[in-house]
């Protein structure tokens, strides 16, 4: 009940872990916003959503353009009346031995999770602030917002560096009512570690069974995969928690993998 009659938005909500916080926030009784890059697959999200009795809108949204950013979350607001809950979630993966990753990857990388984490949140608090109400904030970081694993240099740059994005942003927004967090999963099998793969299995010289049971899943507790429902059921819990006892913190998914 906590989220009946907020306003959600949800970057890279098109797909994967996006896509189902976005059904979660929804079935929970938010208006949704999906946010995309590719505007076709966050409208047929949003049209799934809206015939399956929630209320959704889609916008286009690179993150890493302050004019996108600020351009879709005025059209969301325009149209829902405000924003509740943020949830920067768009992401992507490039893996490489150090020595061979590319600038041009490093810096895609750190825009797409960093710059778009900050001009999403720079662009939404100011309405919370207006509203009166506050409202949530909650990044996706990852295990790798704490641990570090090989050929991830930029994406274990970039999710460390949401920590610190959150903490400030708690210790700004927290008189206002703005409370900022971050979940942290593990290894979910969405296409992007689909991808990865084959790709740390060439990197490594090892099998794909190899990555997945030695690499991907060796440190949980039972071999299992975090599911997009359990991140999704983690971001729908921190969305409606409405007090401050809860902010600035890093909630981590992952079986077991890294225990704080």
């Amino acid at each position: 009940m906590a989220l009946q009659g907020k306003v959600a938005l949800v970057t890279g909500a098109a797909s994967g872990i996006g896509e189902q916080t976005a059904r979660k926030l929804a079935a929970d009784g938010a208006a949704v916003v999906i946010a995309d890059l590719n505007i076709a697959n966050a409208q047929k999200v949003a049209d799934s959503i809206v015939e399956a009795g929630g209320k959704a809108i889609a916008v286009a949204m690179d993150v890493t353009s302050e004019d996108a950013v600020n351009a879709g979350i005025e059209d969301a607001v325009a149209k829902l009346g405000g924003i509740d809950v943020l949830v920067s979630n768009a992401g992507i993966q490039i893996v490489a031995p150090i020595e061979e990753y590319a600038y041009a990857d490093w810096k895609k990388m750190l825009a797409i999770h960093l710059d778009g984490a900050f001009l999403t949140t720079k662009a939404a608090i100011k309405h919370m602030y207006a509203s009166g109400k506050g409202g949530s904030i909650i990044y996706m970081g990852s295990v790798h917002s704490h641990e570090a694993s090989k050929l991830k240099s930029a994406y274990v740059t970039a999710k460390h560096g949401l920590l610190g994005l959150a903490r400030v942003v708690a210790k700004e927004g927290g008189p206002r009512g703005v409370r900022a967090n971050v979940v942290c999963p593990g290894f979910v099998r969405t296409p992007l570690v689909e991808k990865q793969i084959p790709e740390q299995a060439q990197a490594l010289g090892i099998s794909e069974a190899d990555v997945v049971k030695n690499v991907m899943l060796k440190e949980t507790v039972d071999g299992e995969f975090t599911t997009v429902a359990d991140v999704a059921n983690t971001v729908a819990f921190l969305a409606g928690f409405e007090s401050n006892a809860l902010t600035g913190q890093s909630i981590v998914v992952s079986h077991g993998w890294f225990m704080q």
